[in-house]
């Protein structure tokens, strides 16, 4: 038995990086999961993986429009309909961005802070109401970044909008503690995903010599402690901002 045995989680940004490592650590660990995603080949893309592991009768694919309330509603429902409840909600899907202040456009700004606030809170609300009303409690944990208490040297809206997810965190937790709904982050440091692939080796090389630990942090450790958080091992931490990050500072 895992340490999510039963539980039923949806995991937004499930079919790569992070999201499809916390994905695969819940399934090795007893839950069902509904992973979403943006687009519905990346999703199928993912769900194969998953299938020729062993995983196929637990998991489910999902694509809903995270900005819009009515799809996501629809698309949580529909998870509910074929595992019976929702336990748990992961809001990982996520953009990052390094424009400088003065190429960037209000247009790029504002869908850095549509997909990394607007659509935590989206997902949250729709989540939320199914877990009042089966009155068992439930967790939601965001995926919030290390930048979200340090900043950086550009791109404005990513740190702007782990800052605001960090808000958002604590005063959900505030919020929704009567109804036993435990609300957390994990704030990962630098992590080997394809986003950080994508940025030049003189970058990154400074900042991994910089961590105490030593190396580069891997999705299955922000993943780990997303299974903390959502498992029972955790019922008495909420509005809690859990830094993964090697003790690395900017």
């Amino acid at each position: 038995m895992g340490i999510v045995d039963g539980k039923v989680a949806v995991v937004t940004g499930g079919t790569r990086g992070i999201g499809f490592s916390i994905v695969k650590t819940f399934l090795e660990n007893g839950a069902k999961v509904a992973l979403a995603g943006s687009r519905q080949e990346t999703v199928d893309a993912a769900l194969s993986k998953l299938a020729a592991e062993g995983h196929a009768d637990n998991v489910m694919g999902i694509c809903p429009d995270l900005h819009d309330p009515d799809s996501v509603a629809q698309a949580f429902g529909e998870v509910v309909a074929r595992f019976g409840k929702l336990d748990v909600l992961c809001n990982n899907a996520g953009v990052s961005s390094r424009t400088s202040l003065l190429d960037y456009t209000l247009d790029e700004f504002q869908s850095v802070i549509d997909l990394n606030v607007v659509d935590v809170f989206v997902c949250s609300q729709a989540a939320t109401r199914i877990m009042v009303d089966q009155g068992t409690g439930g967790s939601i944990i965001n995926t919030s970044s290390m930048v979200g208490k340090y900043a950086q040297p550009s791109g404005s809206a990513y740190p702007t909008s782990k800052f605001a997810v960090n808000g958002l965190t604590l005063s959900l937790a505030r919020e929704l503690a009567s109804h036993g709904i435990r609300v957390n982050a994990v704030a990962p440091g630098i992590t080997h995903t394809d986003m950080v692939d994508q940025l030049p080796e003189e970058l990154i090389k400074p900042l991994v010599a910089s961590i105490p630990l030593g190396r580069m942090g891997e999705p299955h450790d922000i993943a780990n402690a997303v299974m903390f958080l959502a498992s029972d091992m955790s019922s008495y931490i909420s509005g809690a901002v859990i830094p993964v990050d090697g003790l690395s500072r900017p």
